[in-house]
């Protein structure tokens, strides 16, 4: 790889990258498990933070949730997308930096555990920018860390995952994203990510620009 090339693409995680909406899942979580008598603290939702929904579905019937992991899902899925019809919580600098690397022609998916109903949805609220792939947790086997969903996202958009970068912000995303051979970018938010195997980590996406994922892209990549 030359030191000047480009990512084919950059694949964004959702949930705790392009939107703030953690707390909104606990909410929900927290609301479905005591409506059947339970307790769900917040630490019980931060735990479970870049798992499947249906990991947490499992964890949830435990706490005595007498419903289907199915509709247990779609409960928590409905009130997460009240919640965002009222706020949609972008996280600082990250529908600019979707918008900017749109517009310099860089090819973008969207890797989410959540399902296809809510990625769709932030999706189309980023005004002037199309994703070339959006692969969801409802269109995949292996919930992350498993690189499946990366995987997936990198053969719809036709490119080796090696030449993608990938944005996180949980070790569990973390972790799928670098097994599947993207160059990983974590930008925490509830989880420290200094134990993942993320190739670097930004506090923030406020004030960053294209230029500096090319920049650190090739930085990582050029020696190979």
């Amino acid at each position: 790889m030359t030191t000047d090339a480009l990512p084919a693409a950059v694949v964004w995680d959702l949930d705790g990258t392009v939107i703030d909406s953690e707390e909104y899942w606990i909410i929900a979580e927290t609301e479905v498990v005591e409506s059947f008598g339970g307790t769900w603290s917040h630490d019980d939702g931060l735990a479970v933070i870049g798992q499947g929904l249906s990991e947490t579905a499992l964890l949830m019937q435990e706490r005595g949730v007498q419903l289907s992991s199915e509709e247990i899902i779609s409960a928590m899925t409905s009130r997460v997308l009240e919640k965002m019809d009222e706020r949609m919580p972008w996280r600082p600098g990250a529908p600019e930096l979707i918008r900017g690397l749109f517009d310099a022609g860089i090819p973008l998916a969207i890797a989410t555990m959540a399902y296809a109903e809510m990625a769709h949805r932030v999706a189309n609220a980023i005004s002037g920018v199309t994703f070339s792939a959006i692969v969801a947790g409802d269109q995949v086997t292996n919930s992350k860390p498993h690189p499946e969903i990366y995987l997936l996202a990198a053969e719809r958009l036709g490119v080796n995952p090696r030449d993608c970068v990938a944005i996180e912000d949980s070790p569990v995303g973390v972790t799928a994203a670098s097994s599947a051979g993207l160059f990983t970018i974590g930008v925490p938010l509830f989880l420290s990510l200094d134990e993942t195997p993320a190739s670097l980590l930004w506090p923030t996406l406020a004030g960053r620009t294209p230029q500096d994922i090319f920049d650190v892209f090739n930085n990582g990549r050029g020696s190979e």
